[in-house]
């Protein structure tokens, strides 16, 4: 039986890399690594993290460009500078709350 373990960051959470220079709002969480080996294989060895760790899917901003990534929980920091994150989907999928944090906005079903 493997165990179980809690994100320790929330969808909507601003994180950063730990040793790359990229930030991000989290949209989804996967418990533990959910990729491909193709993906997993490509990181050197000696940076490539446990795969029994959450991991997070992020609407990702560098200096030059906006992506998404996939970052396992110990390579992430919390990001506390309070600037927004200027990915084009954030605003598709957040909203921010009077604290300056992002929330799922509200689906409308029909």
């Amino acid at each position: 039986m493997s165990k179980m373990r809690n994100a320790k960051f929330n969808l909507g959470q601003v994180v950063r890399h730990r040793l790359f220079p990229f930030r991000g709002v989290i949209f989804d969480i996967d418990p533990e690594f959910n990729n491909t080996d193709e993906w997993y294989e490509s990181i050197p060895e000696d940076r490539r993290p446990r795969k029994d760790q959450p991991f997070y899917h992020l609407f990702a901003e560098n200096a030059e460009s906006e992506y998404i990534a996939y970052v396992s929980e110990q390579n992430l920091l919390p990001d506390e500078s309070g600037e927004p994150v200027r990915h084009p989907q954030v605003a598709e999928v957040f909203e921010k709350d009077e604290s300056g944090s992002y929330r799922r906005r509200d689906t409308i079903l029909n």
